[in-house]
């Protein structure tokens, strides 16, 4: 397998795209590939966000999560030649499936590749069976097995509800009775719906979190640079955890000799893992990764662009991103090239009050016009919608992206803080501390 493959795409065509998602992350896909040489028509499933629409087409069918003939129907008509799908619902309901063909790619796996993320207690099987170093853990199907194991243990344990829930169903425990109403909570009170109907409770491990991201095509890896994303919703990593509120990149909390180490003991062992089952998964793949003293150990696989790491990453990416990602799908990424640009990146999160349990919506926003005409600032639309009024207002709990770019890690917080300080609405939640942890040697 290739790690950093080095030739440059000999297929230059214009090509139609189907973005699907409508979210931050796909807001900056959007923006990126709108600056492709290689991108003909770039359509979208979800224009109602403004950021999107600003720079794609909308697709003439509505949009239903799994019901994907009249969007089959609508790639046909419109000759789409890459879908790009953000989400990881979309990909564990089937439409890498339902979309692909000989003549039609598409980024990201089948929903046998997407059981990597959508089934917490599958993935933990392929590692363990891959010899892939992870947390240990055991899977339960019924709450009160959960906590009779639970009770026989002495040291604090992470609990997570095995299926898709949104970056929120994992709950890190310091006692006994935290994990035992972690259970209660995910299995009884269903609060992430059918993703407890399992649960997982591993060893609670101590380090620094990281997130690697890899393009594969199913044979050959490119691993992206790093990026160190921010869980808890407080300054300090304090508070609950939630999607995602903010990232920077590149992480140095990673050294060389670590990432080799991980591309050989995690990335290629899982592509092979999955080509065994006789899964052909080409699109991202994502592990984030505690640094334990014992090594990298795999927390969890994602099978899509990480969020808010994507919006992160690619402001510094220095490729034709359409030609990257249609080479990554059709089984070509040797003939792709990607380079960095060498400054820091960091992405502030601003969210809506009540999140991440009960996001307040319908909040009119200030300031973005202000915000996105600062040099080197980019501002991607999370949750955001056009008002009746035609403004902007809140529409999710994740509302905004901000990305600031800098020679060092303090110009780029710096840039940061100060187009977070010209956006408004009311109960804007944000961190602050955002890189932080790396200047001063800390862990985030």
């Amino acid at each position: 397998m290739t790690k950093r493959p080095a030739a440059r795409s000999k297929n230059k065509e214009k090509l139609n795209v189907l973005l699907v998602g409508g979210g931050g992350r796909e807001h900056a896909l959007a923006w990126k590939m709108s600056r492709s040489p290689s991108l003909g028509t770039l359509y979208a499933t979800h224009t109602d966000n403004p950021g999107i629409a600003a720079h794609a087409k909308p697709t003439d069918c509505p949009y239903e999560l799994g019901n994907w003939d009249r969007l089959k129907r609508f790639c046909d008509r419109e000759a789409i030649d890459l879908v790009v799908v953000g989400p990881e619902a979309d990909l564990a309901r089937g439409i890498g499936d339902a979309l692909r063909t000989k003549d039609r790619a598409v980024l990201g796996p089948d929903a046998d590749g997407a059981r990597l993320e959508s089934s917490k207690s599958w993935a933990k099987q392929l590692m363990r069976a891959a010899s892939i170093p992870t947390a240990e853990g055991r899977v339960f199907r019924t709450a009160e097995s959960a906590i009779e194991y639970i009770e026989s243990r002495t040291e604090p344990v992470v609990v997570k509800a095995s299926g898709l829930a949104a970056g929120k169903g994992v709950i890190v425990c310091d006692t006994n009775e935290q994990a035992t109403a972690a259970v209660r909570r995910i299995m009884h009170e269903r609060a992430f719906g059918a993703a407890g109907d399992e649960v997982i409770v591993e060893e609670r491990l101590s380090g620094a979190e990281v997130s690697i991201l890899a393009l594969t095509d199913g044979r050959s890896v490119y691993v992206l640079d790093t990026c160190q994303d921010h869980k808890r919703l407080l300054d300090g990593g304090e508070g609950p955890n939630t999607g995602g509120m903010g990232a920077y990149s590149p992480a140095p909390v990673l050294s060389d000799q670590q990432l080799a180490e991980v591309h050989r003991l995690v990335l290629i062992p899982a592509i092979d893992a999955l080509r065994r089952d006789d899964i052909d998964f080409r699109g991202v793949l994502y592990a984030g990764l505690m640094l334990t003293h014992g090594g990298p150990k795999v927390l969890e696989f994602n099978v899509r662009f990480g969020d808010p790491e994507c919006q992160t990453l690619l402001p510094r990416m220095k490729c034709d991103l359409v030609d990257v990602l249609r080479a990554t799908a059709t089984g070509r990424l040797e003939e792709a090239t990607i380079g960095w640009d060498p400054r820091v990146s960091v992405c502030v999160v601003l969210a809506s009050e009540g999140y991440p349990d009960k996001p307040i919506t319908g909040r009119p926003i200030t300031g973005l016009a202000e915000a996105q005409g600062l040099n080197d600032v980019h501002v991607f639309h999370a949750g955001v919608r056009r008002s009746a009024g035609g403004g902007y207002e809140t529409a999710g709990g994740r509302v905004l992206n901000v990305v600031a770019l800098g020679d060092t890690l303090d110009e780029a917080r710096a840039k940061a803080d100060e187009a977070c300080d010209m956006i408004r609405f009311e109960g804007m939640q944000r961190r602050h501390d955002i890189g932080a942890a790396a200047i001063a040697g800390r862990r985030a």
